[in-house]
């Protein structure tokens, strides 16, 4: 899981916000601020996060064990199969092959459902935490008075010295 917020429209966004700052920074001399923010540190630091995953685990654990056991129950009825289809007629063969072939059938359903609803919910969690995050990020910029905060990822070097992650951090924690 990356934390992200479109970083195309943000570069697009740091690009016309920076061009525009060069063009009226040089008719009046005006310094920017800039900061910058450790999207991974933010992401297994905030507490938001931890939560939504906290969250996540509690709502999908069971259905995890469910799927775990029924893979168990393929297993042990593809070990029987094996061991004892050569003494089972053939009616029996055919049955227990069907069976077995239904089984992992719904199997492969349920896991593929339980993955695409755990991605949803997965999405939906991030994005809530996010803007919560966001919200903070914003905060921070206003009270150390920053005018740009890039994400880090899109730069070629970061001064630490205009890295704000642990302000944010602090903030998220408060």
């Amino acid at each position: 899981m990356k934390f992200s917020a479109k970083p195309s429209s943000i570069m697009k966004f740091a690009i016309v916000l920076f061009a525009g700052v060069m063009a009226f920074g040089a008719a009046g001399a005006q310094q920017i601020s800039i900061g910058m923010i450790n999207t991974q540190r933010i992401r297994a630091g905030a507490p938001q996060m931890k939560a939504a995953d906290a969250r996540l685990k509690q709502e999908f654990d069971k259905r995890i064990a469910d799927l775990q056991d029924m893979e168990g129950r393929i297993n042990a009825m593809q070990t029987k199969y094996d061991k004892d289809a050569p003494t089972m007629t053939e009616a029996d063969r055919a049955r227990s092959t069907r069976d077995l072939s239904e089984l992992a059938k719904d199997y492969q359903r349920r896991k593929r459902e339980l993955q695409e609803d755990f991605n949803q919910r997965r999405n939906e969690e991030e994005e809530s935490a996010l803007k919560g995050i966001l919200k903070v990020v914003q905060q921070v910029a206003e009270e150390n008075k920053i005018d740009v905060v890039f994400q880090e990822g899109s730069a070629a070097y970061v001064n630490p010295r205009i890295d704000i992650t642990d302000k944010v951090l602090k903030a998220l924690n408060k």
